[in-house]
């Protein structure tokens, strides 16, 4: 079996083509916003409900998300599969 070893003092820094362009920081390979599958968005939304019930008394953060306590609770207490 042979091993390929590489001299990595010989091997040129990777940089970007522009200097504008932004780097992307995800080590997933999408970006935050990508659409997931269907099935992905069940297992997120315990995860999510817990959250939101858990912000349900700090009013600087439900009005940050544009609801009222009662419309959090509501949506908390949903099932995850709705």
């Amino acid at each position: 079996m042979s091993v390929l070893l590489t001299d990595t003092w010989s091997i040129p820094p990777v940089h970007a083509a522009d200097p504008a362009t932004p780097h992307h920081q995800s080590s997933s390979g999408t970006s935050p916003g990508a659409p997931r599958p269907g099935w992905w968005s069940l297992l997120d939304r315990p995860f999510q409900r817990m959250a939101l019930r858990a912000i349900a008394d700090d009013p600087h953060l439900l009005r940050d998300l544009g609801l009222t306590r009662e419309e959090a609770l509501r949506e908390a207490s949903k099932p995850f599969w709705r």
